[in-house]
């Protein structure tokens, strides 16, 4: 058995690793598992080429990567100026901002990992035009691009895409994480995450993936099982500071990680992926280090992790998997999508 604390550098705060837990009796809630059959097109879907979305706008044909402004936003660049006050101390502000999708590809049934690899890169390349474009205006404070992945995450449309929010604000994680880079820049001129892989690679057992001037792993701190970071080497506010060479490597490494993840299971691994780049308010963020956060919620094929007393009431986090188990599971598996393989042996 195992009762550890691990420090969250980035978070600044302690996970409570508890391996054992894992293969505890469980008698609650599961979910289905297994994949599905997905049809490359749906006629209702608002994200396939050619279909009118809720707005009443038509897709065009398109045929690669594909952006427009989220029809159903959540902020919005015609939010109120004038809100009501609320009572006492409370505070409110209109929630600005530019909400928007990205299509990763035309086809309904295709993930990030059935995507080719070109495909990988044209999407980074999109990811680096909107951080710039988005960033660049005076008004957005802060660029999240994301991916909800598997209707255990609340994804209704299977089609492959992330959002984009440009808003008036920095979204907290990202205000926190900035801060602590800063103090940690100040204290050591070094980012924290050169630091963290630099112990990642000294320990070597966390890595899942790696080339040239890219690589991938579980961290230490991991707060979810098969919780992944996938970082650049050399510190880069965001990615749109990537040279083309390094978003090439990045693709490889990125696209590596999710086939690992769909390759676990041999089905589609649902999943919250952010991308953890510098706020564009305009102030310096000296020791931000772009990376990329996968948090999984599944711990095993049909068991979700719940966030409950220790995460919810006490605010420390519950790791029911050791970093280390978890990284060798996604180390064994193939990097070779489990699809392709069979159509390998099938044709071969």
């Amino acid at each position: 058995m195992t009762w550890e604390q691990r420090w969250h550098p980035l978070r600044e705060e302690w996970v409570i690793v508890a391996a054992h837990r894992n293969s505890r009796p469980w008698a609650g809630e599961t979910v289905e598992g297994g994949a599905k059959a997905v049809p490359d097109y749906v006629a209702s879907c608002p994200l396939c080429p050619g279909n009118v979305r809720v707005s009443g706008a038509r897709n065009p044909d398109y045929r690669g990567v594909y952006v427009f402004d989220n029809d159903m936003p959540c902020v919005g660049p015609d939010a109120p100026r004038e809100l009501e006050r609320p009572a006492g101390f409370y505070r409110n502000a209109a929630a600005e901002g530019i909400a928007r999708v990205v299509c990763y590809a035309p086809r309904h049934d295709l993930t990030l990992a059935e995507l080719r690899r070109d495909q990988v890169v044209a999407l980074l390349e999109t990811w680096q035009a909107q951080y710039r474009e988005l960033g660049g205006r005076p008004e957005v404070e802060h660029v999240l691009m994301f991916e909800n992945k598997g209707e255990v995450v609340g994804v209704s449309n299977p089609h492959p895409h992330c959002q984009i929010y440009a808003t008036n604000f920095v979204f907290k994680t990202i205000a926190n994480e900035a801060a602590v880079a800063r103090r940690f820049w100040d204290d050591h001129r070094r980012t924290m995450m050169e630091e963290i892989v630099a112990a990642e690679e000294s320990d070597g057992r966390r890595i899942i993936a790696r080339r040239g001037s890219a690589l991938a792993f579980v961290p230490y701190f991991a707060r979810y099982a098969y919780e992944t970071f996938v970082t650049p080497r050399r510190p880069c506010a965001s990615l749109a500071d990537l040279s083309a060479a390094e978003v090439d490597d990045f693709a490889a490494v990125l696209h590596e990680v999710v086939i690992r993840f769909d390759n676990l299971w041999r089905a589609p691994f649902p999943y919250v992926m952010a991308l953890h780049q510098a706020p564009t308010d305009g102030r310096t963020h000296d020791g931000f280090h772009f990376h990329i956060e996968f948090h999984p919620p599944l711990r095993k094929p049909n068991l979700l992790k719940y966030l409950a007393g220790p995460e919810i009431g006490g605010g420390s986090f519950l790791s029911d998997t050791a970093p280390e188990e978890k990284a060798a599971e996604l180390r064994a598996v193939s990097p070779i999508l489990y699809k392709h393989e069979a159509e390998r042996t099938t044709h071969g």
